[in-house]
């Protein structure tokens, strides 16, 4: 007598197919959360494209139109995109203690260092608009082609400024540029060296900054001060109206929408492989125990002496 052999179900059993693995709750469900991330993504990238694409631009020349710097920004206000460039005057009186130099300055196309100051547009006393705190604008005053020249050029404003009657105020015309942000000094240099242009670094040199409040902004002074090199500080371009930077992070958040969509469909597809894979190895393992049941030898035969 033999050993009856597994078998297979008369019905044979088929994959599922790949719609039918989506169309199931738990992959319509996620659907649905995908479809809520993708709108988030979708409403960040809107958002960046609105502010890539200037729909209320200055009339041309605008920017040169020198007005009062409190007409324009405000100390602590980022400066916007259409009035980087503008034209502006200011009134107020140079620390004397407060001339710093500023590397990696390029000038037509020559690499030098840049002289700045603190002019202080207001000190905080009577009658002014700007409140009790007192008020500084960080002012590139000219380029020198040396480290050394650019030392002198400070040192000598310093004496010009200490021995100067107060009294009279510097009176400025310069263009308004935007905070270049700060940087790490160089490992092994001067840890007080700055090669960018960042008012927030200069206010950590400055002298008598308590309550202060400053412009984030910089100017670029017209005229330069004693040895020094007028900056070259051309009118900001007008044949565009379009923050490239920001169509580039548009482009960004739609790519993650469509990720979005793309990881639920790589899911739900890893899904159904497994399911097909393991319903072909079921069948394998099925067809091989029947196999092997087929081909035993009968169990219990012999002969009698």
């Amino acid at each position: 007598m033999t050993d009856a052999a597994p078998e297979l179900p008369d019905d044979e059993v088929f994959p599922p197919t790949l719609r039918e693995v989506m169309i199931r709750p738990r992959w319509i469900a996620l659907l649905l959360l995908c479809l809520v991330v993708a709108g988030v993504f979708a409403w960040l990238g809107q958002w960046q494209l609105a502010r890539a694409i200037t729909t209320d631009p200055l009339p041309p020349g605008a920017t040169e139109q020198v007005e009062p710097i409190e007409d324009i920004l405000e100390p602590g206000a980022y400066l916007p995109e259409p009035l980087v460039g503008q034209k502006v005057s200011v009134s107020g009186w140079w620390i004397d203690t407060d001339f710093l130099v500023v590397g990696s300055r390029f000038n037509d196309g020559a690499e030098g260092y840049w002289v700045t100051g603190q002019l202080r547009l207001w000190d905080g006393e009577g009658g002014f608009d700007q409140g009790d705190a007192p008020v500084s604008l960080a002012v590139a005053i000219g380029w020198a082609p040396t480290l050394e020249a650019a030392q002198q050029a400070a040192s000598d404003l310093e004496d010009d400024i200490a021995g100067r009657d107060l009294d009279a105020p510097a009176e400025l015309t310069g263009r308004l540029v935007s905070d270049e942000g700060p940087s790490l000094p160089p490992r092994d240099g001067d840890p007080w060296a700055m090669d960018r242009m960042s008012p927030a670094m200069l206010l950590g040199q400055w002298n008598d900054v308590e309550d202060l409040s400053v412009y984030r902004a910089y100017l670029v002074a017209d005229e330069p001060w004693g040895d020094l090199e007028a900056i070259s500080s051309p009118p900001p371009d007008e044949s565009g109206a379009v923050n490239w930077l920001n169509i580039f992070y548009a482009a960004e958040w739609a790519i993650f929408a469509g990720f979005a969509f793309y990881l639920w469909y790589r899911l739900a597809r890893d899904q159904w492989e497994r399911e097909v894979e393991d319903l072909e190895d079921m069948k394998a393992d099925a067809a091989a125990a029947a196999s092997g049941a087929g081909d035993s030898p009968a169990g219990g035969s012999g002969t009698a002496d």
